[in-house]
């Protein structure tokens, strides 16, 4: 039997010609290095621009410009209602109610503000069970949460350790810690993707597990959305938080999201209130009492950042064209060929970190140099100088995203021959 993939260019530039979603790449703004397009594999960490985000700011600017506070009830996007102008493509990346959704603040703000309503800890149970190793905005955000009900995260802050090789987690793990510890956690808080290894996490079996040991569940999806598909209803978590500027292509900084299920779309959990959370219909009576919106909206704050959005409104309908399940068709078939080519061309350089199983990952592969941290970052660095950008993470992992709206499979085999000359080099 033949092998389904071959290591030429030849063989990659046939497959990128006959690639349906070939013509969204056009659709963005590829950097240059010595006057040729970058092979960029960074879209997990800063997605591309697309091409008609500053026409879409621009005409933001003209509103202002043109009509300044008017343009909060005129033209076709007025500001008042901007938010929802992102709201059914959002849900229908993350596969959610519209109600089920909001894009508003950042990601780290949005997960205190989750927390505020479903981290309600007593005596008995007061736990936040995370991952070993979480990304920074989530541990510094827990614990401080502990602190703040005047718990001690040495007793009330439960990191799920890693039992695979590389360091990633199994379901096992997860049932056995829920088994020990499940009565007294009132938090399960677990990414979608996690960010070092690129493991993706079964939501919907993770939500089950929990619930049935009575904690509350929330995701972290910053690596997840926009990358896989999702089913955040169906999977029933309480709520979910993300950024937008990764795979969401909305810019450095974009503005973030959440997910709030419909049961609590009514809930008397306590928030944090601001008046754009209010009640839609009577908001402009400036009334002292609070009436939260119906769902995700009610956990709003302060007014949408209309320059923020824009970008985002202009990704989310790439994405409503292309179609999460034909990037994810995509998506697996060009992660598989970039471990093949890893695993055939330069299994004496790298060796991959990211289960090998494709149900339990999303474009992101992290790669470690055998030899060590400095040969693994002198490889990094090399790369970047050649024109080759994925990203480092510390201690030793370097992660290259194959992303399906705009990378190649020329792409991935631009990545081998440059990791094989540096490696001859050396």
């Amino acid at each position: 039997m033949s092998a389904p993939f071959e290591a030429t260019l030849a063989w990659a530039q046939s497959q990128d010609a006959a690639d349906p979603l070939r013509g969204f790449r056009d659709e963005f703004l590829i950097p240059k290095h010595e006057g040729r397009d970058v092979h960029y594999f960074c879209g997990n960490s800063l997605g591309l621009q697309p091409r008609a985000v500053r026409p879409a700011l621009s005409a933001e600017l003209d509103s202002w410009a043109d009509q300044a506070v008017e343009g909060h009830f005129r033209g076709d996007l007025p500001w008042m209602d901007y938010h929802e102008f992102v709201r059914d493509d959002l849900a229908t990346v993350v596969g959610a109610q519209p109600s089920e959704v909001v894009a508003m603040n950042t990601l780290g703000v949005n997960l205190h503000l989750m927390m505020v309503s479903f981290y309600r800890p007593t005596p008995e149970r007061h736990a936040i069970l995370i991952e070993a190793g979480s990304f920074p905005t989530d541990r510094y955000a827990v614990e401080s949460q502990v602190r703040f009900h005047g718990y001690d995260p040495a007793t009330s802050l439960i990191e799920l350790q890693g039992d695979e090789a590389n360091g990633t987690i199994s379901m096992e793990a997860v049932e056995r810690v829920l088994a020990e510890h499940g009565s007294r956690i009132a938090l399960v808080m677990l990414p979608g993707v996690q960010y070092r290894t690129g493991q993706a996490f079964d939501l919907a079996a993770i939500t089950r597990l929990a619930s049935r040991h009575g904690c509350m569940v929330g995701f972290d999806l910053a690596h997840a959305v926009g990358n896989l598909p999702l089913q955040l209803h169906d999977v029933g978590a309480d709520f979910a938080i993300w950024c937008s500027y990764k795979y969401l292509n909305s810019g450095p900084g974009a503005v973030g999201g959440a997910f709030v299920h419909e049961r609590h779309a009514r809930t008397t959990l306590p928030r944090f209130a601001g008046w754009w959370g209010h009640d839609k219909t009577s908001r402009f009576q400036m009334g002292p009492q609070f009436v939260p919106t119906y769902g995700a909206d009610g956990w709003q704050l302060s007014n949408p950042p209309i320059l923020a959005l824009a970008p985002l409104r202009v990704s989310l309908e790439i994405f409503r064209r292309a179609g999460m399940s034909k990037l994810r068709e995509k998506s697996l078939r060009l992660t598989s060929y970039l471990e093949w080519l890893v695993q055939t061309q330069l299994g004496d350089v790298l060796e991959v970190v990211t289960p090998s199983d494709p149900a339990r990952r999303g474009s992101q592969l992290s790669i470690r140099v055998l030899g060590g941290r400095e040969r693994g970052r002198a490889l990094f660095d090399d790369l970047v100088e050649h024109g080759v950008i994925g990203d480092w993470r510390e201690p030793d992992v370097i992660r290259i995203s194959p992303t399906p709206l705009y990378n190649r499979y020329a792409d991935c085999v631009a990545f081998v021959e440059a990791t094989r000359r540096w490696a001859q080099r050396g």
